[in-house]
């Protein structure tokens, strides 16, 4: 996939996405699958436990995010989370895209967790301050 983005390897197999606590305050990071979309500025990501994964709470406490792509020492960048709530043509873009990329790498049946996780997009160089990595 061609991107025009920041995201130098759309193939990679993980990013690594740093929230800031909710509550602590301080920087969380956590390895996880992402597809980007064709602009190459934006990222999405699928949360299979829902509201219930502390990344998506912090992120709704605080938007504000960063993105390494493919290894964890991999340059950070600066991101605004939007937690895609509603049913519409970007949620379904979102979870077709992270499914389409992991499901022929041999992780079983995915579609079951497409469509039951809670679709997350990440708009890379929107944010004024991201979180310290």
């Amino acid at each position: 996939m061609a991107t025009t983005g920041p995201v130098a390897d759309p193939d990679a197999d993980f990013c690594y996405l740093t929230t800031t606590g909710r509550r602590s305050g301080a920087p969380h990071r956590i390895e996880i699958w992402f597809a980007v979309a064709d602009d190459g500025t934006t990222l999405y990501l699928l949360a299979g436990g829902r509201d219930s994964s502390d990344w998506v709470r912090n992120l709704r406490a605080d938007a504000r995010c960063t993105v390494g792509i493919a290894t964890r020492d991999a340059p950070a960048h600066p991101g605004e989370a939007r937690v895609l709530d509603v049913d519409d043509d970007e949620s379904a873009a979102a979870r077709q895209l992270v499914f389409d990329k992991y499901q022929p790498r041999g992780h079983g049946d995915l579609a079951g967790w497409r469509d039951r996780s809670l679709p997350v997009a990440i708009d890379l160089g929107r944010a004024d301050v991201a979180p310290a990595d």
